[in-house]
Order: structure tokens, then sequence, then C-alpha cells
């Protein structure tokens, strides 16, 4: 094993402790927006995964360059949806005979 190697896996290894550490402390209310923020990076994560996966020149780079698209692609995707699902807790309630369906900045009147 060389010593680069060896970097990596250290730093990936302190990186899940610090992670685990900065998670666990985020407070509940504050958790659906956080990880919602975090997961629409991954669009840049996915462009830069593709722009390696253009160099890769072995099968098993292919494969993990593949693998790696795909599940930033779906962590993308699924940001979105939780972000689309949080900001509909906040959308007002339809008033009955208001016609308005809840839209905010909307009073009901014709």
């Amino acid at each position: 094993m060389n010593f680069e190697l060896l970097a990596q896996i250290y730093v990936f290894v302190l990186a899940i402790f610090v992670g685990f550490e900065v998670i666990s402390k985020v407070p509940v209310v504050l958790h659906t927006p956080l990880m919602s923020g975090t997961n629409a990076i991954h669009g840049i994560v996915v462009i830069g995964g593709i722009l390696v996966l253009g160099t890769a020149r072995e099968p098993i780079e292919l494969v993990l360059g593949v693998i790696a698209v795909a599940f930033g692609a779906m962590n993308l995707s699924g940001g979105f949806v939780v972000t689309d699902r949080m900001l509909e807790m906040f959308k007002g309630k339809p008033r009955p005979g208001s016609g308005d369906g809840g839209k905010p900045g909307t009073t009901g009147k014709s």
C-alpha cells in the first residue's frame, strides 16, 4: 500500500466522522431544508462525474463512473423532490368558496 492511497483512506475516514458529528448536531427543524439544499449541489458533482467518466480508460473505471453518475443523479432529483415537498407545506390551505386554490397573494375576489 503506497503512501498516497493510505492518505486518501485516512481523509475518507475522517470525513465520515466529521460528517456524522455535523449532521447529528443539526436540529430537526433545519434538517430537511439543509439536506435538500446540499442535495441540489449534486448537480455539480454529476457534471464532474461525467467529465471524469469521459477520460476513463479501463472497464472498471467506466463501471464505477456510471454508478457514481447514476447515484449522483438520483440524489440530485431526490433533493428537488424533498424541496418541493417542503415548499408544499408552506402553501396556504384553500378557503371554502374562495376559488383561489390557496395561492399566496390572491384575495379570492373577482
